[in-house]
């Protein structure tokens, strides 16, 4: 009778540890896989705030109380990344100004 319960037991917590382990790899899959995620919060008081998301290809601007959600703006990836593009090129292109400036006055 003992020899039951102990197969029990065992047989139990292999079930457990399987269910365990399939939920950790479905986890960590549907993180890499991820349609939507956030990029940013901005607080602006208790339950108050600005967040960016991010849902497949598209990033959308919320404004966010206690009471609702609202957007208000939503954004191309695309869009963004070349006007993020454009704004580093010309920082970049200041930067090399001011250094060959600077190195004209050594």
């Amino acid at each position: 009778m003992t020899g039951a319960y102990i197969q029990m037991i065992i047989a139990l917590a292999a079930v457990i540890g399987l269910i365990l382990l399939m939920g950790f790899f479905v986890r960590k899959k549907q993180d890499k896989a991820g349609l939507m995620s956030i990029l940013a919060y901005r607080s602006f008081g208790p339950r108050k705030g600005v967040a960016a998301l991010k849902i497949g290809k598209e990033i959308l601007l919320l404004g966010i109380t206690s009471t609702e959600f609202k957007l208000l703006k939503t954004f191309a990836q695309d869009e963004l990344d070349a006007e993020i593009g454009s704004d580093i090129t010309y920082r970049l292109s200041r930067l090399r100004n001011i250094k060959e400036h600077l190195s004209e006055y050594k």
